[in-house]
């Protein structure tokens, strides 16, 4: 079976894409290719590797990629993940398929460092809720 190549896509690829990225290829390495980027790089967020840390995903050695080299392989789905993203990324030919996901942005959380991570959980949760769902449509159970 060929696997299905997919990108996620984010301005930073700090946080939510990096987590995206962490969850399908924990739930279905067998069935996609997966990869991150940002418009821009910085650093995969320690509060993103802590709390999927605490889900059992290890994202500690990920590195926060631009997007422009990964477009250089053909990509069977684009995920933006961000507002930003999803405005600013260039129009890819080769892309079977383009989705816009919207997610809190979690680095930009505020508070003492309980109510961030209490946001970087929220946000993390709602991507894995989402990922599994998108599996489920994609390949559902006994397909």
């Amino acid at each position: 079976m060929n696997k299905r190549r997919v990108l996620f896509l984010c301005t930073h690829n700090s946080a939510r894409s990096q987590m995206a990225e962490g969850f399908l290829r924990a739930m279905a390495a067998d069935r996609f290719e997966v990869a991150s980027a940002g418009t821009e790089a910085t650093r995969v967020h320690p509060l993103a590797v802590r709390v999927m840390a605490e889900v059992g995903i290890d994202i500690s050695r990920h590195t926060s990629k631009v997007v422009d080299h990964l477009l250089q392989r053909p990509r069977d789905v684009l995920i933006t993940v961000c507002a930003e993203a999803d405005e600013r990324c260039p129009v890819v030919p080769g892309i079977a398929q383009r989705l816009h996901w919207p997610f809190e942005d979690p680095s930009r959380a505020r508070g003492t460092d309980e109510e961030r991570l209490a946001v970087f959980r929220r946000v993390r949760d709602q991507i894995q809720d989402r990922i599994r769902r998108w599996i489920d449509d994609v390949h559902p159970v006994g397909s």
